[in-house]
């Protein structure tokens, strides 16, 4: 049973970012390459500026917070991050959560979902790839640019997708399983050798 969790980059009062979730959702859902798909909300989970003592790598975590977020990430087969783009860059609390754990990311592919202005948030996303990779995730490389993505809301809560929009979700969520097939059997424990 394969697991998508839709990350919402985003927490900020007013922001695009569930609205366009809730769209990746539902083309997840259509999609049907994945079993289990849960919505993860930033803004919901609370996380903390990093406080934990030990590294993440040890898995030594002190914080109910992070054990719940372990908990969560661990039991995901691939991620798409939802990402606004500011200032050139992806969001401060986005990078928190990635930065709070680390084995727990380790050979899972993650497809972006940006969007922004006449940009459509691909700075944002070309940057956090750096990140990614140093987790040992697999960043796809289809994905969903949306420029001025305030033409899309309908009443402030609803994303009405083009064309475009649509094909690049399959494409991307086709790329994403894919992926997390050839990846699978990196993520299975191996037996101990003495």
């Amino acid at each position: 049973m394969t697991h998508l969790k839709i990350i919402v980059a985003s927490t900020r009062p007013g922001r695009v970012g569930l609205p366009v979730a809730r769209w990746v959702e539902s083309e997840a859902r259509a999609h049907n390459g994945f079993h289990d798909i849960e919505l993860v909300d930033l803004a919901e989970l609370d996380l903390p500026f990093m406080n934990e003592p030990h590294h993440p790598r040890l898995g030594q975590y002190v914080h109910q917070h992070t054990r719940d977020w372990s908990k969560k990430v661990a039991e995901a087969d691939a991620f798409v991050f939802v990402m606004p783009e500011y200032n050139y860059g992806y969001n401060a609390e986005l990078k928190n959560a990635l930065d709070y754990l680390y084995n727990e990311w380790q050979y899972k592919p993650v497809g972006l979902a940006s969007y922004g202005g006449v940009s459509a948030g691909t700075r944002a996303a070309q940057m956090i790839k750096q990140v990614v990779t140093a987790l040992k995730m697999v960043p796809v490389n289809e994905a969903i640019s949306i420029p001025f993505v305030h033409t899309f809301l309908d009443d402030g809560k609803t994303i009405v997708p083009n064309d475009v929009m649509r094909e690049a979700a399959t494409l991307m969520l086709d790329e994403l399983t894919r992926v997390e097939a050839v990846l699978r059997p990196l993520r299975t424990p191996r037996p101990e050798t003495h």
